[in-house]
C-alpha cells in the first residue's frame, strides 16, 4: 500500500526543515533533497507497528 503525503520544506538558519501536513513529523537536512529523504526515513519508523519483541517485563 503506498500512501502520499504532503511536505512543507523551509529554511532555519543554516539547515532545511521539512514537514509532513498529515501527520505530525518532520525532519530536517542540509539540503531540501536531504531534509525530505529524512522525512521519508522519519514518517516510514512512524508508521511501523509496535514491536511485540521488546525488553521490558
Amino acid at each position: 500500500m503506498t500512501r502520499v503525503f504532503t511536505a512543507s520544506v523551509w529554511q532555519e538558519g543554516g539547515r532545511y526543515v521539512a514537514q509532513a501536513l498529515e501527520v505530525e513529523v518532520a525532519s530536517q537536512g542540509e539540503t531540501v533533497d536531504l531534509a525530505l529523504a529524512n522525512l521519508r526515513e522519519a514518517i516510514e519508523l512512524y508508521l511501523e507497528p509496535p514491536s511485540t519483541g521488546g525488553s521490558h517485563p
